[in-house]
Order: C-alpha cells, then sequence, then structure tokens
C-alpha cells in the first residue's frame, strides 16, 4: 500500500493498524538545533486521548510517545525522526462479528475491492487511531513553525447545533469536553449527546482551525497553493467529507463588494478591513490568520442494524459493537490543528527554499 506520506520538505510518513502492536511516524526535513523532547509532544498527543469523556471511545490508550531518532541531547539532527506509540487497549475479539461482513459507511467493502484484503480489527489502517500520529508530528511542525505562529482549533457544530459566534471565547475551549468556544453551547451538547450516546447512533460536527502569526508568502501558484494543500491535509482525515477556506462556500451568496477585502495603509502597515479569504489570496498568504473548517460525518459505527453484504455476496444486516466515539468531530479538533501545523511548516521551509529567507511585509489583521 503507497500513500502513506504528505508534504514535500516537511514529510510525514504515518505506519501501523488500530490493532496492531504499535502506531508510529516519521518526520523528515526538519530542520536541526530545534529544541524537542517527548515533553513537547505529549501533551498534544493527551488532548485526543480517548477515552477522557463519556462522549467519546471508552478505549483507554496512554498514547505515551518515544521518540527513537533524529534527536540528541534535546536538539534535533536534521535526520529522520521516528516516533512510535504502543497500541495496549485493543479489543479485537469485539470485531469478530464483522470479519466477513461489510460495515456500511466503513472503507471495509472499499479496502477489500481494491486490495483483496482487509484487517478488520477496528478498521485497521483505515481507523482513526492513525490520526495519533498525525498529531505528534504536529507538535514537531510547531516546534519548526516557533512560538510566533498560533493555532487553535474549535467544535462549531454537533448535529444540527451551532454556537452562537457573539459569544466566541477562545479560553472556554480547554474548559469543556467539546472544545466548545460557546459556554451557552455545552450543556446544549451535553443532552443532546448524552440521548445520542445511550441510543447507540452518532452524528456529524464541524470542526474551525485559525492559525494567528502566519507571516505572507507562504504556499505559491498555481499547484502548490497553500489553500489547496491545506484542503488536501483537512480532507485526508477520516470521516472527513468537506472542506472549506474562509467564508467558504458561504461566499457564493455572497456580492463582490461582501465578499471583498478591503485593504489600506495605515501607519506605514497594510490593512485589511475583513478576512473574508481566510488569510489566502491566491494560493499565497497575505498575513491574516489562516482560517479554515471541515465537516465530519456521523461516527459509522452504530447499534441500528444497516442493510449490508458479506465478502461471499450474501445479504445481512450488520450492527457494529464495540468502543465507538458518539461524535468522532471531537477528538477531530487537535488532528485538524496537527494538519494545520504541518502543512505551514511545510510551506514556511519552501518558502524560504525559494525565495532565499524571510519576506515579511508589515499586515495588520482586521480590527
Amino acid at each position: 500500500m503507497s500513500h502513506n506520506s504528505f508534504g514535500h520538505l516537511f514529510r510525514v510518513t504515518t505506519w501501523g493498524e488500530s490493532h496492531g502492536p504499535a502506531i508510529g511516524c516519521v518526520v523528515d526535513g526538519c530542520p536541526p538545533r530545534l529544541a524537542l523532547s517527548a515533553a513537547d509532544i505529549q501533551p498534544w498527543l493527551d488532548r485526543r486521548r480517548p477515552g477522557q469523556s463519556k462522549y467519546t471511545t471508552q478505549r483507554q490508550e496512554p498514547d505515551a510517545v518515544e521518540i527513537l531518532s533524529g534527536v540528541f541531547e534535546g536538539r534535533t539532527t536534521g535526520t529522520p525522526i521516528a516516533l512510535l506509540i504502543h497500541n495496549t487497549d485493543q479489543r479485537s475479539r469485539d470485531y469478530g462479528d464483522i470479519a466477513e461482513r461489510y460495515r456500511p459507511g466503513h472503507a471495509d467493502v472499499t479496502y477489500d475491492l481494491k486490495y483483496g484484503i482487509r484487517d478488520y480489527r477496528g478498521g485497521g489502517r483505515s481507523s482513526a487511531r492513525e490520526t495519533a500520529m498525525r498529531v505528534a508530528a504536529g507538535a514537531v511542525a510547531r516546534q519548526v513553525l516557533g512560538g510566533g505562529v498560533r493555532i487553535r482549533g474549535a467544535l462549531t457544530q454537533v448535529g444540527p447545533h451551532r454556537v452562537d459566534r457573539a459569544r466566541w471565547d477562545w479560553d472556554a475551549v480547554e474548559a469543556n469536553p467539546f472544545f466548545c468556544p460557546d459556554p451557552e453551547m455545552v450543556p446544549v451538547w451535553e443532552e443532546y449527546l448524552g440521548a445520542v450516546r445511550k441510543a447507540g447512533s452518532s452524528v456529524g460536527a464541524v470542526i474551525e482551525i485559525v492559525a494567528e502569526g502566519v507571516p505572507p508568502g507562504l504556499g505559491a501558484p498555481i499547484y502548490g497553493k497553500l489553500d489547496s494543500d491545506l484542503a488536501m491535509a483537512l480532507m485526508s482525515i477520516n470521516a472527513v467529507k468537506g472542506v472549506e477556506i474562509g467564508e467558504g462556500f458561504a461566499a457564493a451568496a455572497l456580492t463582490g463588494e461582501d465578499n471583498a477585502d478591503p485593504m489600506r495603509m495605515e501607519d506605514g502597515r497594510l490593512t485589511f478591513a475583513s478576512n473574508h479569504a481566510g488569510g489566502i489570496l491566491g494560493g499565497i498568504s497575505t498575513g491574516q490568520p489562516v482560517v479554515a473548517r471541515f465537516a465530519v460525518k456521523p461516527t459509522s459505527s452504530i447499534l441500528t442494524p444497516v442493510a449490508s453484504v458479506t465478502r461471499a455476496g450474501e445479504n445481512v444486516e450488520v450492527a457494529t459493537r464495540g468502543r465507538h466515539d458518539p461524535c468522532v468531530g471531537i477528538r477531530a479538533v487537535p488532528v485538524g490543528e496537527a494538519m494545520m501545523a504541518c502543512v505551514l511548516a511545510d510551506h514556511l521551509l519552501r518558502h524560504r527554499a525559494q525565495v532565499g529567507g524571510d519576506v515579511r511585509p508589515s499586515v495588520s489583521p482586521p480590527a
């Protein structure tokens, strides 16, 4: 199986299966002499770790990361960084009933049609368990970007319930189990997801990722656009079915006047009055916050029987048991942040390689 890598200069390759002995990744292209230890990576993994609330899968994995190479005396060496996480709480017996049955909504049937073999234990390679290594790689990418770039994510919609953007509070995101920026929406989601979980069902979600402090000039026309690479990275996350940058699909309802981001020079600085473009024009960053959103479908593993077929072509019904997220979008927030970090780190290194140094004209964010 190919296509397990992404990025150009900052390149990430992940490996491993949901119920294998371990999962891991190799980060290649990281510059030397950057401070890096397991302590720099673990906090980000802890935010994605399962079993932290009743609204996520109860699989108990410590996700303790080990650095196997690429770091010497607390500094990156410029050689490939190998990261490892042992799987410790697999329950392969939970999947015995679907060994010969395809779970609707999962990749079971497409993997079998393509490769003629599949790992039915938790989905194998197609499991969201793989995203832990993306988060680990994203922690390395944050070291490349430095403290001047701040990447934050939040859950903005669960099922039909959306946050009120007038009540947006970044401090609230880490104070609840949903990464919710609207404190008043938290009890609504608690009641709603509690009922969904008890019913053995699932719902989808929308996640927003914002990167502040991104220098202008990242990205390149025509096939190296920052937004196209970002869309690809976010779309590659398990269960993601839609990605938008800035206003995204909402821009279709705007006029040219409404969608434009007016510019002015103030005190020798280029300023923007708004950020409908999401910090990217012509595939190149403007210096404003880069804003992306992605939609996650409902978790396909549900208790309700759904029509399906077996490998032998028999018509059956499948009800998936085991430990699953009633809303996989909750734990997708740290994954989205990590993919944003990896894409920005890659483009930062590509920008420096092409231009020969930082080009950072003064740009002010919108008021």
